[in-house]
């Protein structure tokens, strides 16, 4: 049976606009005039009224953690709390009155920043935690994930003082000889595996809720690491609960899983177990091998070849060392298995580049789609390196609503006035996805092609290196073709054309004809995968 559509404002992949379009049995048939669709109907067929709305294909979220977004629903919101250091602390206060932790339970929270607060220009430490409690452990992770702050309970419990030595790829905050409580990139594990494991119940709720939400956003793909959440809990678990979500029906999402391991006896452990870069089904596929090269820009942990302009004393820290980095990169690719690294600082981004060199010299290989997740500050050099080694780059537009703030302060005139070069990257032949790196950012496809296309924050300021801006298209092609391109999988979804998969989504208004800087504001009407109806507004 056909489900026909007519009547609405169709952008298949290309320009012009079609009218309508055919699904049947969960992929396309048919896009084009209304008048030829409607004459494909028989009796039993279903006809449905556009009603002018437009439609485009699924939003395709190019790297995010989609378990991870699952849990942050379930813990205090800190990103909604975050205007200033009081807002933040009274947040923790009611949460842990309406939801008190269980016995050895912790108080958790997610999204502070402290670039925003109004009432500090610090982050917070302990002793500000201990003012919420000092009888349960709090754990308090910053926006982007790679700091966190903890209180006096939670340091007791750890059993970590000013001789605790610090962990490679991370820091311990110290003040005055002991901790005060943040702790930096790798010394967050030392946090993170101290904390209960959630049961694989409370798994495939999160994940549940998680696909529930991207839908609302009219995300119908993911590519998403998410063997890092729980490192208590084993990347073959996370596997089981897709696959038994998948096999009851509830998983709403396809997921394109971005294996994050650490070292290269684990790496060697899962492609001795048969999993290669493609395989799996249509809602669950096993994608590249994903690293985390260093830290982020907002908590100065970004790897930069020069010191932060506002802050001398560091230039960041790399996650791996150097000959980690190119033995777990040469090791997946000799393998056959792609690769996608988080590279935010330039130097960052030199070691990964220099990596992918040595391991394409070694075992040369065409059509790999290696890649940089974030690729953020650069250097013109490197942007034409990422061009001759035909990389692939996961960009985040939505960033620039923040990092237009502090770019220029963190890095200085120099560099920020090569970074985020992401439209460069695409006239010079790269394919460059888009994605929110959520729970970093809210999944809001919608905003963030608003800022690739504005360049500016939500807010207008701005714009930052403007002819940088993506058209429309682009941006709308970067969350549906470019992202297919990322998991290898352009021929069978990111277009509404025939023989592609039916995920689709309606919105109120034609982002072709909506002012640029209200783009944000367009409306999810409904969400489809496979041709069914995954949300309604």
């Amino acid at each position: 049976m056909k489900h026909i559509y007519y009547n609405g404002q169709v952008y298949t992949g290309s320009l012009p606009l079609a009218e309508a379009f055919v699904e049947e049995n969960g992929r396309f048939t048919f896009a084009g005039d209304s008048s030829s669709a409607l004459a494909m109907a028989s009796g039993e067929d279903t006809i449905t009224d556009l009603k002018g709305n437009f439609v485009c294909p699924g939003f395709n979220d190019s790297h995010m953690h989609l378990l991870n977004y699952g849990n942050i629903l379930s813990i205090a919101p800190l990103a909604r709390h975050t205007g200033s250091l009081k807002d933040m602390l009274d947040c923790l206060r009611n949460f842990l009155k309406e939801q008190a932790p269980e016995e050895n339970g912790w108080l958790m929270g997610r999204g502070w920043n402290q670039d925003y607060f109004c009432d500090c220009q610090r982050m917070p430490n302990r002793w500000d935690l201990d003012q919420v409690t000092t009888s349960f452990p709090i754990c308090a992770t910053r926006a982007c994930g790679h700091c966190l702050v903890v209180n006096s309970r939670a340091l007791e419990l750890l059993g970590i003082d000013g001789h605790t030595a610090q962990p490679e790829g991370g820091r311990i905050g110290m003040e005055n000889g002991e901790p005060d409580g943040r702790f930096f990139d790798n010394a967050m594990d030392l946090v993170y595996n101290a904390i209960p494991t959630p049961s694989m119940s409370a798994v495939k709720n999160m994940l549940r809720s998680a696909c529930r939400a991207l839908n609302a956003y009219g995300v119908t793909s993911a590519q998403s690491d998410d063997y890092c959440v729980f490192r208590g809990i084993p990347w073959q678990q996370i596997n089981k609960a897709y696959a038994e979500l998948e096999a009851a029906g509830e998983l709403s999402v396809r997921v394109y899983e971005q294996a994050n391991f650490t070292t290269v006896s684990e790496l060697e452990e899962y492609i001795a177990s048969g999993h290669s870069t493609g395989s799996g089904s249509e809602l669950f596929r096993f994608g590249p091998l994903k690293m985390l090269g260093d830290g982020a820009l907002g908590a100065r942990t970004a790897f930069l070849s020069r010191p932060y302009a506002d802050d001398p004393a560091t230039r960041g820290l790399p996650v791996f060392s150097q000959p980690l980095l190119e033995d777990m990169i040469l090791c997946a690719h000799k393998n056959g298995l792609q690769i996608c690294v988080h590279a935010i600082g330039d130097a960052c981004l030199d070691w990964v580049l220099g990596a992918y060199e040595k391991a394409l010299k070694a075992y040369p290989r065409k059509d790999h789609r290696h890649g940089i997740v974030h690729c953020q500050i650069t250097r013109p050099d490197q942007l034409k390196k990422i061009q001759e080694l035909e990389l692939h780059v996961y960009a985040q537009s939505i960033f620039l609503d923040y990092d237009i703030n502090i770019v220029e302060a963190r890095v200085g005139k120099e560099l920020a006035g090569s970074s985020y070069s992401w439209k460069t990257l695409l006239d010079g032949g790269v394919s460059v996805s888009n994605g929110s790196d959520c729970p970093v950012e809210w999944p809001d496809c919608l905003a963030s092609i608003q800022c690739a296309v504005t360049r500016k924050t939500l807010h207008g300021t701005g714009p930052y290196l403007p002819k940088e801006a993506f058209t429309v298209q682009e941006a709308l092609d970067s969350y549906t073709i470019r992202s297919a391109e990322a998991s290898f999988e352009e021929n069978s979804k990111g277009r509404i054309q025939p023989g592609m998969l039916a995920d689709f989504v309606i919105l109120g208004q034609n982002p072709f004809e909506t002012d640029v800087n209200r783009i944000k504001d367009i409306p999810v009407l409904a969400t489809f995968l496979g041709g069914k109806l995954v949300y309604q507004k």
